[in-house]
């Protein structure tokens, strides 16, 4: 059976329903394709496990963009909470604030330390690389040497499994907030007044993350759109005489559905959307270039009378440690575990699929974790349950050469496929925040409404604020990171 829609959309993620749900407003015709059977949000969905909630990655509901707020609270009025927001690292059997408070970090060092951190920084500041290409040269002009190698290169390298070296200097960006060493360590050594940080906190939904997406496929379904779940992508083509998609998905049972479509919109990671494109876009060999980094979260339930501790986050940066960070759901809202008595911490690994990691027994991970919280000194007092929930493609890798390879691709797809609209953080290759992919998706559907590019979704910053300067897409890769283009065979 063939159907005809307008717009289809590829990905019930933050940015395919936000897309979706826009254009439905309008009273666009619109379907969503799934791949999940049961969840819709993607890596934003929340997990129930025996009535325990679990948020894969942990998503604060806070963005710069009023628009993207006002969107939050259309799709789902009530149901939000304000929590407060705790979080620390673990280092060298250490405890440091997150964001790292300096004086507290070169205090917890030592004066030998600290002062070793001090000239690094200074000598950094000195003698900086010109033109840094790498993550490690951007954040050892910023911090020094010594600093780098203490608190950065260990968590940075356990994220991306692959040296610092490699990775781009793209992704220091608003991940690393800065501070001053050396005023630090005057600080630390009585020179300059403490001074404290205001507390802060986010919204948060009740019921986890999931709780917003779902509202957002029921508010689409009520405009007249489809939700199709369990629906895996076969093929798009594009037929440029009339204009149009023919794109195919296939069920669980075999079946396969045709749906002739106007403009289709993709939250799907970029490399397998261009792998399924016929004709074979130019950029095919490049988008295979691009990487991905899969994530494992492990849930631990336990009896307790009491919280272990009232961080939402722990970030492991010690590198005898394999975990990446530990989150405690109770913290983010007490609806996420439904029992008193207990508490459920999430322990995320972030891993390749090819690695031993991704393929061990869920019976060896749960050990995995308990013996790593108890080596941290978090082990609950009784671990009576425990689930494991893997996620492929969770982040695109910024590697040396990711920007202008999806530079390539960017340029590519949208002069030969006018009609294409990449969206959100694997769309578009970016690691960025969820308010980010949300933003993209509204401006991808007023482009949609308007019927040709009147905004560069490129231009969003990481920040989620559209800076509409400039060539659309320019500031993706720097001349030095842009390869010549290679026709697929």
């Amino acid at each position: 059976m063939i159907r005809n829609v307008e717009t289809l959309v590829v990905g019930a993620g933050p940015a395919g329903l936000s897309a979706a749900y826009l254009l439905a407003r309008e009273g666009r015709e619109v379907v969503v394709l799934e791949q999940d059977p049961v969840h819709v949000g993607g890596i934003s969905r929340s997990v129930d496990y025996k009535g325990f909630l679990l948020d894969i990655g942990g998503h604060r509901f806070v963005s710069k963009s009023e628009e993207v707020v006002d969107l939050w609270n259309e799709i789902l009025p009530e149901g939000f909470i304000e929590r407060p927001q705790i979080s620390r690292i673990f280092h060298g059997g250490k405890f440091y604030s997150y964001p790292l408070k300096a004086v507290e970090a070169l205090r917890n060092l030592g004066v030998v330390q600290g002062a070793s951190c001090m000239l690094s920084h200074a000598w950094a500041r000195l003698r900086p690389i010109p033109q840094p290409r790498t993550f490690h040269e951007r954040v050892r002009n910023q911090y020094g040497e010594r600093f780098f190698s203490i608190f950065f290169r260990p968590y940075v390298e356990k994220v991306w499994r692959m040296s610092c070296d490699d990775v781009s200097p793209g992704w220091m960006g608003h991940r690393i907030k800065a501070f001053d060493p050396l005023s630090a360590f005057r600080a630390a050594l009585g020179l300059k007044p403490r001074t404290g940080e205001a507390g802060k906190s986010f919204r948060y939904p009740r019921r986890g993350p999931g709780m917003v997406w779902e509202a957002a496929a029921e508010k689409i379904r009520a405009r007249g759109g489809r939700v199709l779940l369990g629906r895996k992508l076969e093929r798009l083509t594009w037929n440029d005489k009339s204009g149009s998609w023919t794109v195919t998905a296939r069920l669980a049972n075999g079946e396969v559905e045709t749906f002739i479509a106007r403009n289709v919109v993709s939250s799907a990671p970029i490399r397998d959307l261009v792998d399924l494109i016929l004709p074979k876009p130019i950029s095919l060999l490049h988008a295979r270039e691009l990487r991905y980094r899969d994530l494992i979260t492990v849930a631990l339930i336990a009896r307790s009378d009491r919280d272990l501790f009232e961080d939402t986050c722990i970030h492991v940066h010690d590198p005898s440690l394999q975990v990446g960070r530990v989150l405690n759901f109770r913290a983010w809202s007490p609806e996420l575990v439904p029992h008193e008595g207990y508490a459920c911490f999430g322990l995320q690994y972030f891993c390749l699929e090819e690695d031993g990691l991704w393929s061990a027994d869920d019976s060896v991970l749960v050990d995995l974790a308990k013996r790593e919280m108890a080596a941290m000194g978090l082990a609950p007092q009784a671990v009576v349950d425990a689930c494991v929930v893997r996620q492929p493609k969770a982040y695109p890798v910024y590697d040396e050469f990711y920007a202008g390879q999806v530079r390539i691709v960017q340029l590519d797809l949208e002069t030969t496929y006018p009609t294409l609209h990449l969206v959100g953080r694997n769309g578009m290759h970016r690691d960025t925040d969820h308010d980010h992919a949300v933003l993209t998706a509204m401006l991808t559907a007023r482009n949609i409404i308007a019927g040709r590019r009147i905004h560069d979704v490129w231009a969003v910053d990481e920040d989620a604020r559209y800076v509409c300067s400039g060539t659309p897409g320019e500031s993706a890769a720097p001349e030095s990171e842009r390869p010549v283009p290679r026709r697929a065979a």
